[in-house]
């Protein structure tokens, strides 16, 4: 099981945040069968999510780093069952990861306000390094980058749709791509996922054996 654990960074300058930010997670969260429990404050300006599905994990980390303003602890690992109707009041080894790993992201001098901890230590420092190398990538990009970004994705089209829809040269969608190492992208977000998923212990002894 994966817990994201996400906690707001400068609260007191800016004020909470919280209700917002689950306000923008309320769509992401809809119709996804990976969502064990949804996301939810639990103390302060904090908030954290159960998650059964690794791809899930990736697309939400790297969501909230481009949104900026959070440190992401996810923790990979068994959780006690039956898991209580709220996040708030679950525990585990994954819960008790989470809350260590969002810690280890708030450190000064991190590349990214992410960090990862698992049952699978090597799995959970090796999801994190990739975890970290996307956040670096997508941090980077610019507006124009992002713009064929979204809109290649909101609608899974074509970049010639996308041309179009743009008022832009297909040849300057690919170069906004390439610049914006979008397909670099797509090629490590599955192997983040694998590494998330064999460092929860279920999924690690089972390619062992």
């Amino acid at each position: 099981m994966l817990v994201i654990t996400v906690d707001q960074q400068g609260s007191r300058r800016v004020g909470d945040r919280v209700d917002d930010l689950l306000a923008r997670l309320g769509s992401w969260q809809d119709g996804r069968a990976g969502v064990v429990r949804r996301f939810e404050r639990t103390v302060g300006d904090e908030v954290q999510c159960v998650l059964d599905d690794a791809d899930d994990a990736v697309d939400v980390a790297l969501r909230l780093l481009r949104w900026g303003g959070w440190s992401v602890g996810i923790g990979a690992g068994p959780v006690d069952e039956p898991l209580p109707a709220s996040s708030r009041a679950g525990s585990g080894t994954a819960f008790v990861l989470a809350r260590q790993a969002v810690e280890r992201a708030k450190t000064r001098g991190r590349p990214v306000p992410l960090a990862v901890d698992g049952a699978g230590a090597l799995e959970a420092s090796d999801a994190e390094a990739v975890l970290t190398l996307l956040g670096v990538v997508t941090e980077r990009r610019t507006d124009s980058g992002w713009e064929v970004v979204d809109a290649l994705t909101r609608a899974s089209t074509t970049q010639e749709r996308v041309a179009e829809s743009l008022g832009i040269t297909q040849q300057a969608v690919s170069q906004r791509l390439r610049a914006a190492l979008w397909a670099e992208e797509q090629a490590a977000r599955p192997a983040a996922a694998r590494l998330l998923r064999r460092a929860d212990r279920r999924d690690h002894q089972g390619d062992e054996g």
